[in-house]
């Protein structure tokens, strides 16, 4: 093993340390034993089984393998990863992005805490300490408001706050939440704290970026499919379908968040909405968005973000320019369910012959339980397509999803929270 030509990666899946060796790089991998692939050891020249959350365990393991092998890199693309990718950047003097950047990005109450100085980029906040606290922010600031988990993503314990009438049954569920932990989706996360925020009104984008040195170019502009009755994406689309005014402004507002936030290398997938006052961000990861974001942007600009966040570092890659131009469109929607023990399911095994499927994915079977759809996780597959332009993928994308066909019937034991595998 080379020195200079090692990867230290944390987590994430199989298909970044294939695009690492197809690089050309040496690997050193940390994985959590719930999420090996015998794969990945295949791959990697050197595996370490830990829980690479916790960083009293993997501090002394990256020491002897810096030691023992040497690596140029630490990277991690999975959102439980992130923190100790940048402590190792920081222990090691490696470069890149550092805890104090990337924590401001993964606690959302520290990111606060930081913009609320920033003209133009801060908005309302406050942690939540008691039900009285609660009140206080929505005789302040109005509603509704929002209360999430300082720490978690996929949409996992949003609490949309409608009036004071709502004050008790958030308290309810914050107190449940705070107890019971994550239940489902993951368990690498787990919960810290809860804020508020104020509520910003108005259709939501998502930007995927890639910063180079400071510069930052702005790869996509990804526009949101949701639901007026909650916040769990139902899809995306990019290029997004606004008017040039509307994405200088997006641009002009992510650029300046990331200068603010100190993002100088490496991979963004930065949430807004626009707002009575323009473009707001709601919140930001410093790597690749999640829902196969980046099979879209490979479809519609023909450009890898994860083959440039494992090359970058070691100067494999030329930088991006500011804007690419696209070459296509592109869609994926999520497939759900009414909630129901699940009967049938049929539809979705037939659309990977369609010449406009980019990916389909199938995460539930017969007998599963669909639960009331509440977050990312409760999600049942996927379908992701390209067109000639925006407009035309979605159009085949919704023309798919309705082909497919999810038929529950009613289990009052298994709805009352009885969890199922």
């Amino acid at each position: 093993m080379r020195p200079d030509n090692t990867l230290l990666i944390i987590g994430h899946k199989t298909s970044t340390v294939r695009r690492a060796k197809a690089f050309g790089l040496d690997v050193i991998l940390l994985q959590h034993k719930s999420k090996l692939d015998p794969e990945q050891a295949e791959l990697a020249d050197v595996t370490f089984v830990v829980d690479y959350t916790d960083w009293e365990l993997v501090r002394p393991l990256v020491e002897a393998a810096y030691r023992t092998w040497g690596f140029r890199a630490a990277l991690s693309l999975t959102e439980p990863g992130l923190d100790i990718a940048a402590r190792i950047n920081d222990l090691l003097g490696l470069g890149g992005t550092g805890y104090e950047v990337s924590h401001r990005l993964r606690d959302k109450w520290v990111m606060r805490r930081h913009l609320a100085d920033a003209e133009g980029l801060g908005i309302a906040a406050d942690l939540v300490s008691d039900r009285a606290r609660l009140e206080r922010f929505g005789a302040e600031y109005g509603y509704p408001f929002i209360v999430k988990p300082t720490d978690m993503t996929a949409g996992w314990g949003l609490l949309p706050v409608d009036g004071p009438d709502d004050l008790e049954r958030v308290w309810g569920e914050v107190r449940r939440l705070r107890e019971d932990g994550v239940t489902y989706g993951t368990t690498l996360f787990t919960i810290q704290d809860f804020i508020m925020e104020e509520y910003v009104s108005g259709p939501e984008f998502s930007i995927e970026a890639f910063s180079f040195g400071g510069r930052h170019s702005i790869v996509a502009i990804t526009e949101k499919l949701v639901d007026d009755g909650h916040f769990v994406e139902l899809g995306h689309t990019l290029p997004a379908r606004i008017d040039e005014a509307l994405e200088r402004d997006i641009v002009r507002t992510v650029t300046r968040f990331l200068d603010v936030i100190g993002l100088a290398d490496g991979p963004s997938h930065t949430e807004v909405r626009i707002g009575a006052r323009g473009p707001a961000v709601i919140e930001s990861h410093n790597r690749i968005g999640g829902d196969r974001i980046g099979d879209l942007i490979r479809t519609a600009y023909g450009i890898d973000l994860a083959d440039y966040a494992v090359a970058w570092p070691f100067g494999l890659v030329d930088e991006l320019p500011d804007r690419p131009a696209p070459l296509a469109g592109a869609c994926v929607r999520f497939l759900h369910g009414r909630p129901g023990r699940i009967q049938r399911l049929s539809g979705i095994d037939e659309l990977e012959a369609h010449p406009d499927v980019i990916a389909t994915e199938l995460t539930a079977k017969v007998g599963d339980v669909v639960r009331p759809l509440q977050n990312n996780w409760d999600r049942l597959g996927l379908v992701a397509v390209r067109g000639a332009d925006s407009d035309a993928a979605v159009a085949t994308c919704n023309d798919l999803l309705a082909s497919i066909d999810v038929e529950t019937v009613d289990d009052a034991r298994e709805l009352a929270g009885i969890e199922v595998a």
